[in-house]
């Protein structure tokens, strides 16, 4: 049942809005000394000379590393010489007794004895013999060999450096290539590098205005936004202006907002105002797997900015570097985290000046970034970028729509109308969507239909028009939805009936759906209570009507219990509770939720909980009682025609009969599921909490 949203909303919310859509981001990686260009406001400034380009590093060395490596590999292949055929020492002595060994050819060796053989009479050329000293038997083979040439044998010894070199070589060779590879690692960082090398550098993308193509006419429905940073783009633009009277523009600007509300389209719409270099990276490119690495990114991004300055840094999801220090589980003593985040303190507001940088932070969790952080003269303005009213998302809508080929027939301002509590990239996602659905099926335009449908993929999930269902659990579904659909229609503090339907969507077996009126920035209690009872309704009806439950109301009893909770614990609604709020802050650095309250108050707020369940199923059993044949006349035609809109239910709950196409006319086929006509469908408001069955 509706609940449009079911948690409280922020504080300061307005009519403000951001069209989600923004130009492909392109551009290379600066240099290490980034060019300035010529100010185009004609203060007088004179532009920075290019800096030459630095060389790449000389591949001669790792060529002649290379070298040396293949060549002690051919020499330790070629090294030892070939040992020839194996023999033992009887065939050696009778050899050497019948005069068939070259005389002093004889070699004794570590490992083997070598000696050549003369040509014998059948014409085979001369050959070497060897033979293995291996084992424990080898001394005495050698001195037999001694005994045998009458002490004419060569005794060779190797060489120490020889031996060491042998063994030694190949790993010296590879701790010295390791060694080459990283002193080459450290000449391409640069001058500020450290032994980490490129590592430490940033890995920011440097973009101008013709790379971004994003202006403030690309941007829509924000009006105090603009406000807000009109002043950055004037001192950007002139900063001797400011200079005039002594002022100081703000040092960082911090976008606040749900995701998709458009903080990074923003930040690139000042970039294009101002015309100057845009250095934009996010939180995670400053952590690394190597200590220090996020602590020299950031003061090389901040170098780099200053020599281009006047420039605008954009840190989009700052809030992974920027977390309050000291709260949280770590890993050890020394948190690289909180090294990154104090090289942005330093950089932001410390002894070296920054003046002409201004840092443009995006996040959408406020309430964990570090209190220093977000002081005065670092983070001097906090913008906050909420979600589109209705006359936001109607100009998102129209910009969007510019891409897309629309049928004369779409009508923007309803789809604006029921699409409460969508962001600026949902809004971009529903024309994608349509356009998509409208390619598919062969036509020319996008036409109303494809939008509406669009808007439920977007929030439910597609429709499961084939899923098969037998005739009770049908009669099940359709006694559900109208039992909600009923109450929506008695009950004057919630808001219209749009539309009941028992076709599938996502994961849900049937739905109600009501029409939000406005867009809420508050919920009465009344409006609450209606909410708990709709909810209620379901659940009652199937059990009247089959004389059983199921588990369809799982998600019904799960939003009756967020409710009432949400009631008592954050919005004080409880006479015995008071003006207390009990909710623990959702900080989401704990493992264990936060408890400020006893365990008698625990009790209580249960007790509370229970209560306003309770008095709301009541309520709702009381009047379906009071109205039963009103939920047999719509549970019956949601049987026959599977979607109803809220003003066919309303002739129903008078005793009118509506006509068109039944389900069994519109097919000739036996239907294994419900399927739904596409093109009758009304439209679904996305604020609205489907109904399972």
């Amino acid at each position: 049942m509706p609940l449009t949203p079911s948690q409280p909303p922020k504080t300061g919310e307005g009519a403000l809005s951001i069209l989600s859509h923004a130009a492909q981001e392109g551009g290379s990686r600066r240099g290490n000394q980034p060019q300035r260009k010529q100010p185009a406001n004609g203060n007088g400034q004179e532009p920075r000379k290019p800096q030459p380009a630095t060389p790449p590093p000389s591949r001669g060395m790792f060529g002649v590393v290379s070298l040396i490596l293949v060549g002690l590999i051919i020499f330790m292949m070629f090294n030892s010489p070939s040992a020839g055929t194996k023999s033992t020492l009887d065939e050696f002595r009778n050899l050497w007794k019948g005069n068939q060994i070259v005389d002093n050819s004889v070699v004794i060796r570590e490992d083997m004895v070598i000696a050549k053989k003369l040509p014998d009479n059948s014409g085979a050329p001369a050959s070497t013999i060897a033979i293995p000293l291996n084992g424990p038997a080898g001394k005495a083979i050698a001195e037999e060999v001694i005994r045998i040439t009458n002490g004419r044998a060569n005794v060779q010894r190797a060489s120490e450096w020889t031996q060491f070199l042998f063994f030694f070589g190949p790993f010296i060779l590879l701790i010295f290539i390791i060694w080459f590879m990283v002193a080459r690692a450290m000449r391409a960082g640069g001058p500020g590098a450290g032994m980490l090398g490129s590592f430490g550098k940033s890995r920011h993308r440097t973009l101008n205005k013709e790379m971004t193509g994003v202006t403030f006419a690309d941007v829509a429905g924000i009006d105090e936004a603009k406000d807000e940073v009109a002043e950055i783009i004037e001192f950007l633009k002139n900063p001797k202006k400011f200079a005039r009277l002594g002022g100081r523009i703000p040092r960082g600007v911090l976008l606040i907002g749900e995701p998709g509300c458009g903080k990074t389209l923003l930040a690139k719409a000042i970039a294009g105002e101002a015309d100057v270099p845009f250095f934009s990276i996010s939180g995670s490119d400053f952590v690394e797997m190597f200590v220090g690495v996020g602590a020299s990114r950031v003061r090389d991004l901040f170098k780099q900015a200053k020599e281009s300055s006047p420039c605008i840094i954009f840190l989009d999801e700052i809030d992974a570097v920027g977390r309050r220090r000291g709260s949280g589980f770590t890993t050890g003593g020394h948190d690289e985290r909180e090294q990154t985040l104090n090289a942005i303190l330093v950089e932001m507001d410390g002894f070296t000046p920054s003046d002409g940088v201004i840092v443009i932070a995006a996040t959408n969790r406020a309430d964990v970034l570090d209190p220093a952080l977000i002081r005065p003269g670092r983070f001097d303005r906090q913008v906050t970028v909420p979600l589109p009213d209705v006359k936001g998302r109607m100009e998102i809508l129209r910009v969007h729509a510019k891409k897309v080929k629309l049928s004369p027939t779409v009508d923007l301002e309803k789809i604006a109308r029921g699409t409460p509590m969508f962001s600026g990239a949902d809004l971009a996602a529903i024309i994608n969507e349509a356009a998509i659905s409208a390619t598919m099926t062969n036509k020319d335009f996008v036409e109303h239909e494809d939008l509406e449908e669009a808007r439920d993929k977007v929030k439910w999930g597609r429709s499961k028009k084939s899923r098969a269902r037998d005739k009770e659990e049908t009669r099940l579904v359709a006694y559900h939805e109208a039992g909600h659909a009923v109450l929506q229609v008695l009950l004057k503090d919630a808001d219209p009936l749009h539309k009941v339907t028992i076709i599938p969507r996502g994961g849900t077996g049937g739905a109600t759906f009501g029409l939000p009126e406005k867009d809420r920035m508050g919920y009465s209690v009344k409006w609450l209570q209606a909410q708990m009872r709709i909810a209620c309704g379901g659940r009652i009806a199937e059990e009247r009507a089959v004389g059983d439950v199921s588990s369809g109301a799982s998600m019904d009893i799960a939003q009756v219990t967020r409710i009432a909770r949400t009631m008592i614990e954050e919005w004080g609604m409880s006479p015995k509770l008071g003006f207390v709020r009990y909710a623990g802050s959702d900080t989401r650095e704990m493992y264990m939720p936060e408890k400020d309250y006893s365990d008698e108050t625990a009790t209580i707020i249960d007790a509370e909980v229970k209560r306003l369940a309770d008095e709301a199923y009541e309520f709702a059993r009381k009047m379906l009682d009071e109205n039963w044949e009103k939920v047999v006349s719509v549970a019956e035609a949601l049987t026959k025609y599977e979607t109803l809109t809220g003003d066919e239910v309303d002739r129903l709950m008078r005793g009118e009969q509506i006509t068109k196409p039944t389900i069994e006319s519109t097919t000739s086929e036996p239907r294994k599921a419900p399927a739904a006509e596409s093109r009758e469908e009304p439209e679904i408001p996305p604020g609205a909490v489907a109904s399972p069955a």
